[in-house]
């Protein structure tokens, strides 16, 4: 059995880690390697040599920091297809999507690849008689990412290329569901030329989170998964006096008005709803058909999604794969069993849903439900699967109260014709990320990605311009050099401007 190591130092190591978690080909329903558990004394043994390295990285220039960054942007470009299949094998994901995944964390990178400007400081001339006034930012120091197994390249792309360009070190603990592509990120990194140290990848569960949210040397931890664990890490991490960008789970919806294109809004619809087998925080689980079209756009999504390809990832005639482990299946047919007991409509059903030659793998088909209301458990939790659930809503208003009285704030959508109602709905509604006729609105790395609400702890977003703030700390000096021959006074007054 293949054993997935920590990276630290620069290398591959099994430190002092004895327990193992499985991880699984979702596709066929075997394992296919383990990876290694990390302890405390681990964990403080990645975090100590990343504070090591932070030492000469902080005090690297930004051009030869810059140099690295476009160095691994190349790497990461290059094994694009690699880093693709690595997901496809481990999440489940189709290889065409994972490589979508991959660009877009490629985005982050080459954003960071601006950081002389980014990190471009303030002055002002003469504030007072002979005085300057200039800031600048510094990096933190090590800081940490607690990334999920949905996006297992690029949510740690989104944090991991700002952080090192700001002349941070970096300590990543991905997901154990979906660790090997971490592994082959920190070999392009050590390629691209950054110092040993300064990237480290520690695998882990509750035991190596928690020693990374108590330990004393980690200055700053960003999180990205469920609403419970963001709270949870938001809290640890802020008693510990660290800074913290905890972002949480999602109920993304997209209002579907009368005058909207009703093939253009179903075809995005299904693809935001089904793809990856909606296992993104950004998915469209719920979509609200508003006035007297509702049956008609049911009867069009049910269609298109009864004809989605299910397969595995590696197969190029597949839409849509498996979810990523067998309880993960379990779960997501138990939401859709409940809905049916609590009185939806089951529209087109994906329990059971077997791939011929794949019959192990962890398979569920696309799913809809239909007359779901704000009471069901398939409306007030998040599924994380193929499941869309159809509510109905008078007018645009209405739908902008029911969005509003959820609990997540993280993402959606409107599809619609018309300009007033798109403007209505985006003042409107108490969201962070807005669609207008664009089902998943994943702002480009140039702004910063995040939610309101229970979508987010701490009051950063990841990359884009909140990145850059996040990841460093601001320096102000105000400076006077006196001319030899004119010695100015000392004043027992506060000091003001002259």
């Amino acid at each position: 059995m293949r054993t997935i190591e920590h990276w630290i130092g620069g290398g591959t190591t099994r430190a002092d880690s004895t327990r193992t978690a499985p991880v699984w080909n979702p596709a066929t329903g075997q394992q296919q390697a383990e990876v290694l558990l990390a302890e405390p004394v681990d964990v403080d043994l990645a975090v100590s040599t990343a504070a090591k390295a932070f030492e000469s990285w902080s005090q690297t220039s930004l051009t030869k920091r810059t140099k690295v960054l476009f160095a691994f942007r190349e790497l990461v470009s290059r094994h694009a297809q690699e880093l693709a299949e690595i997901i496809a094998d481990e999440h489940g994901k189709v290889v065409s999507d994972a490589l979508g995944e991959v660009q877009r964390g490629l985005e982050v990178v080459e954003f960071a690849c601006g950081i002389p400007h980014l990190l471009k400081g303030d002055y002002s001339d003469q504030v007072s008689t002979g005085v300057d006034v200039y800031g600048f930012r510094e990096p933190l120091g090590v800081v940490a990412g607690i990334t999920p197994f949905n996006f297992p390249v690029m949510v740690p792309m989104w944090m991991h290329p700002v952080a090192i360009a700001c002349g941070n070190a970096f300590v990543l603990k991905p997901s154990e569901r979906d660790p090997s592509a971490s592994m082959l990120v920190a070999r392009l990194w050590a390629e691209a030329g950054l110092p040993e140290g300064v990237f480290t990848v520690v695998h882990g569960d509750k035991t190596a989170v928690d020693a990374l949210l108590d330990h004393p040397e980690v200055a700053a931890v960003s999180f990205v998964g469920s609403t419970p664990i963001a709270r949870y890490i938001h809290q640890r991490a802020n008693a510990n006096g660290k800074r913290v960008q905890a972002l949480g789970g999602a109920k993304n919806h997209a209002v579907v008005l009368p005058d909207a294109d009703l093939g253009f809004a179903s075809d995005h619809l299904v693809a935001a709803a089904m793809g990856s087998a909606g296992e993104r925080c950004m998915a469209i689980s719920a979509a609200v058909a508003v006035g007297t079209g509702a049956d008609q756009l049911v009867d069009v999504v049910a269609a298109k999604a009864r004809a989605v390809r299910v397969g595995p990832g590696r197969e190029e005639a597949s839409e849509m794969g498996p979810v990523v482990t067998a309880a993960a299946r379990d779960r997501i047919t138990g939401y859709v069993d409940s809905g049916e007991q609590q009185g939806a409509t089951v529209a087109v059903d994906g329990r059971g849903l077997v791939v011929p030659g794949h019959e192990d793998g962890f398979f569920v088909g696309p799913t809809v439900l239909d007359h779901v209301t704000p009471s069901m458990d398939v409306y007030r939790d998040e599924i994380f699967g193929p499941v869309l659930s159809v509510v109905r809503a008078s007018d645009v208003d209405e739908a902008i109260a029911l969005i509003n009285a959820n609990p997540y704030g993280n993402g959606t959508a409107i599809f619609t014709s018309s300009g007033e109602a798109a403007r209505r709905f985006q003042r409107g509604v108490q969201v962070g990320m807005i669609g207008i006729n664009v089902p998943i609105p994943v702002p480009m790395a140039y702004y910063s990605f995040g939610g309101w609400k229970d979508s987010l702890f701490g009051q950063s977003h990841v990359h884009g311009p909140e990145g850059i703030a996040f990841y460093t700390r601001a320096k102000v000096v105000t400076a006077r050099w006196p001319h030899v021959d004119h010695p100015i006074a000392a004043s027992y007054h506060f000091p003001t401007t002259s």
